[in-house]
């Protein structure tokens, strides 16, 4: 396949894995970083770090995105669920049940795959800016059309994520301890403070957890969030420059956070310095685009990130592989840390 793109937008690393690699930084993920990442089990203990997948509850937080809906599953003009199958065949002695779920894939905890996000960029010289994605990838056809009609993505989908296993080291960085659960945009600067405080290293390949306490906000409201929780909790400053400098040269694998976007997003609260033009969500298009950094959202870290500090400790094994969906812009996961 020849390379799509012949410009690239400024400070990208399109074309380092590869001129059509569609599973950007999680190439960092090889099997001497997953033997180096084995090294951080000490216990044997494991965390779940997703929430039920009918939480945050409602649609406070997006509401675009909806809580799951049960669908009855027919069979044999019966509804499949504790149905005795000796109604079918007086021969049978068990009970059967099945069901299908309508899932927003991005509701509750999940993977933003690199098909989320995509930026107007002139990434074939011919003057006129495209709809592109990570390495000049087009995620629909040249007819507008996926795998789906118009809906789903041929390319960058949460598939090309989960055929890697997604599983390494991660890393805590424990945004609550410092800032407790009010609002605070996080900068480079203030981020770097954090890490030394605690005396936290991140190296190349690491996937980083931000632990900010908002999702044990969401486990607190029990489904019965108010508009109070747009405005609570750390974010990262997307428009921050050295942050953004310090997520490039770093070399993070994927990014993971207990929020609702990772960075500051409009729908919790519209940001004064969002400029005239330019992308809604700055730290995204960073990532997701120019990157391949894949950003985990809505996360539940808290009950780690206290055992983690409790034992003097900041690293640990993650596995979260999302849904091997193809298409799929993001996809639900139960990230498994393992200690």
């Amino acid at each position: 396949m020849a390379k799509r793109w012949q410009e690239r937008p400024e400070g990208s690393n399109w074309g380092e894995f590869g001129d059509n690699d569609q599973r950007g930084r999680m190439n960092l993920l090889t099997a001497e970083r997953r033997l180096r990442a084995l090294q951080e089990v000490k216990t044997g203990e494991v965390f779940c770090l997703s929430h039920p997948l009918d939480r945050p509850g409602g649609s406070v937080l997006s509401p675009a995105r909806k809580p799951p809906v049960f669908h009855a599953v027919k069979r044999g003009g019966h509804v499949y669920f504790n149905l005795a199958m000796n109604e079918a065949d007086s021969r049978y002695t068990d009970v059967g049940s099945d069901e299908a779920i309508m899932l927003y894939t991005q509701y509750s905890t999940h993977w933003d795959a690199l098909a989320h996000k995509g930026t107007l960029f002139d990434a074939d010289g011919d003057g006129v800016a495209e709809k592109v994605s990570y390495n000049g990838f087009q995620v629909v056809d040249g007819a507008g059309r996926g795998i789906q009609g118009e809906l789903g993505a041929v390319a960058l989908s949460a598939a090309e994520m989960a055929a890697t296993g997604v599983q390494g080291r991660a890393v805590m960085i424990d945004l609550r301890h410092h800032f407790g659960d009010e609002r605070v945009d996080v900068t480079g600067d203030m981020f770097e403070r954090v890490m030394k405080d605690d005396a936290v290293t991140v190296e190349r390949g690491d996937i980083l957890c931000l632990h900010t306490g908002l999702g044990q906000l969401i486990r607190d409201a029990d489904g019965r969030l108010d508009n109070s929780i747009k405005t609570k909790c750390a974010v990262l400053d997307g428009y921050d420059k050295r942050l953004l400098e310090w997520i490039a040269d770093i070399g993070v694998a994927a990014i993971a956070a207990d929020n609702h976007a990772v960075e500051r997003s409009a729908a919790l609260g519209a940001d004064p310095r969002l400029p005239h033009r330019g992308p809604q969500l700055p730290l995204h298009e960073h990532c997701l685009v120019k990157l391949g950094i894949h950003l985990g959202e809505l996360w539940y870290l808290t009950e780690l990130a206290a055992w983690l500090r409790q034992n003097r400790r900041s690293r640990f094994l993650l596995t979260a592989p999302p849904l091997r969906m193809p298409g799929a812009a993001g996809s639900p996961v139960t990230p498994v840390a393992t200690v």
